[in-house]
């Protein structure tokens, strides 16, 4: 028989359903390695972007601790008393107004020379 003639040919039913036997179980397979793939690259992504926000946090936390350790000096403890109008024993309180008036009355004299 030549070649052309048996390419035309049906294969048996056997063959047939071996081959759709061999789908339908790739096709089973892939179906349920497909949620646990999903589930497996869905939380990496969380997993990376909750990274990122825990060193954001981690940073905010040191830059706090910073200014923590630097507000608990006396110097910076008695430049906040004194912003809010507390003096030392002994020192009196100036209280000075007008300070806007006079910077542009200066400000004016000294474009006038």
């Amino acid at each position: 028989m030549p070649a052309a003639a048996r390419s035309t040919r049906r294969p048996p039913a056997a063959t047939l359903l071996r081959r759709w036997s061999v789908v339908a179980v790739v096709l089973i397979v892939g179906y349920f390695y497909y949620h646990p793939i999903r589930a497996y690259f869905s939380t990496k992504a969380e997993l990376g972007s909750t990274g990122a926000e825990v060193r954001r946090l981690q940073e905010q936390k040191n830059e706090l601790a910073q200014r923590l350790s630097a507000a608990s000096t006396t110097q910076a403890l008695a430049r906040a008393g004194r912003e809010l109008g507390y003096v030392r024993p002994g020192e009196h309180l100036f209280i000075v107004k007008g300070i806007e008036a006079w910077k542009q009355r200066h400000t004016l004299h000294a474009v006038g020379k």
